[in-house]
């Protein structure tokens, strides 16, 4: 069975799915502050001065924006990225070790081991950057184990820079008497802000654009301001109830997206942040026809129930 997301391409005249909630560079939208941060994140990432930090809320960006990271440091850095740092004190530096080539070692032996690999790239004019996502999951002594590698230096430069990106618990962790030595070694601490209105507009608009819309207006005005409401600027939360509108939309047999559609796809997702009602009678029917998997015949053939 195709991805639901896809049943309504061919509808809207699109070539990709607009709005799918698994993070895509090639949809990045740099906004007023978006490009911004990146700057600022990229800049730091190149200092090797100390630890930096990226906070923030849950589906704001950031996997996006270390993927994007990642992308557009120069060709002379070498990177690490963990995407989900579950490793204990005694693992973590050795899965830091083996992406950069680093023979197994001793428990007593790796960190050496680490620093001579180091030396060996800073030496032939490289440099080390790890970025570990969803930091604020870590094992406090996880977190104190790789404020270790803060600590390898020449004499006037760190030989790798690290980059802790986390929700805000991930503050509240490093706030701990028992982490003081990591919280002084932070010489940069980014927030990543949800999206204004303003950019959260032009975000739906770039997603679609580059999925292929050439029209205007796919979303009434109605129904953008409903998203936008439930949304609060959280981008994942804008990508997941626009991607369930349009799919209600193309069940429904519309070629625009309205403000019914919308709160279906928030009652179906849960609504977080609006109290937008549902008319009670259809929408039960509704919800099962759209969000269950039903072929895009079995749906069309439903349409009738609805009008």
């Amino acid at each position: 069975m195709r991805p639901m997301s896809s049943l309504y391409l061919e509808h809207f005249g699109l070539t990709l799915p607009p709005f799918s909630i698994t993070p895509d560079p090639g949809f990045f939208f740099e906004g007023e502050d978006r490009g911004m941060f990146i700057a600022g994140l990229l800049h730091a990432a190149q200092q090797a001065e100390g630890i930096v930090l990226v906070i923030g809320e849950v589906g704001s960006g950031k996997t996006l924006m270390s993927r994007i990271l990642l992308t557009r440091l120069p060709e002379h850095v070498d990177t690490v990225y963990l995407p989900n740092p579950a490793f204990s004190r005694d693992e973590i530096i050795d899965v830091i070790a083996r992406d950069l080539g680093i023979e197994a070692a001793s428990q007593g032996m790796r960190l050496e081991a680490l620093q001579l690999e180091l030396i060996r790239r800073h030496d032939m004019g490289r440099q080390v950057v790890v970025l570990i996502d969803e930091a604020h999951a870590m094992p406090a002594d996880s977190i104190e184990e790789v404020r270790r590698l803060s600590n390898l230096e020449t004499d006037n430069r760190k030989l790798v820079q690290l980059i802790l990106c986390g929700q805000p618990e991930l503050d509240t962790l490093l706030a701990a008497p028992s982490l003081r030595q990591v919280r002084d070694r932070v010489v940069y601490r980014l927030m990543l802000r949800n999206l204004s209105k303003n950019d959260a507009t032009a975000y739906l608009d770039h997603r679609l654009r580059i999925a292929g819309w050439r029209g205007a207006g796919l979303f009434s005005k109605m129904a953008e301001h409903l998203l936008l409401t439930d949304a609060r600027g959280r981008a994942r939360r804008l990508n997941l109830i626009a991607d369930k509108a349009m799919l209600a939309a193309y069940a429904l047999g519309k070629k625009q997206v309205g403000a019914r559609h919308v709160r279906l796809a928030i009652q179906d997702a849960g609504a977080n942040f609006t109290e937008a009602r549902v008319k009670p009678g259809w929408q039960t029917a509704a919800i099962w026809l759209i969000f269950t998997g039903v072929t895009a015949i079995a749906a069309l053939g439903l349409i009738g129930l609805f009008n």
